[in-house]
């Protein structure tokens, strides 16, 4: 089914999903963009109405090609540990988030 929610709503929902646990918070990534960090590194933000988030070089390109995300590009730079999602899903994007957070906090 798909989701109805907005980008700032299905943000909203991962921020309320992750920001309970003892080493997230809030900042900005890549800018003034809103994000979460956990320790000193973002690992998901919200850009240009989707989810972005850092994941392993192939696990995103495992998403890439399932069509479920894009590489994440700044300017002419594309991000190999980055990718966004274009589609709001409060659901998956907080799935994907964990996963970033996993990841970053290492």
């Amino acid at each position: 089914m798909p989701s109805t929610a907005t980008p700032e709503e299905a943000f909203d929902a991962v921020a309320n999903a992750l920001l309970p646990e003892p080493d997230v918070e809030e900042g900005t990534g890549f800018g003034s963009n809103p994000g979460l960090r956990t320790g000193r590194s973002i690992f998901a933000m919200l850009v240009r109405g989707g989810l972005v988030v850092k994941l392993p070089a192939d696990r995103c390109a495992e998403l890439v090609a399932a069509a479920e995300a894009e590489v994440f590009q700044i300017g002419e730079r594309r991000m190999r540990e980055w990718i966004h999602l274009a589609r709001p899903d409060a659901a998956r994007w907080v799935e994907l988030a964990r996963e970033a957070r996993a990841y970053v906090g290492g």
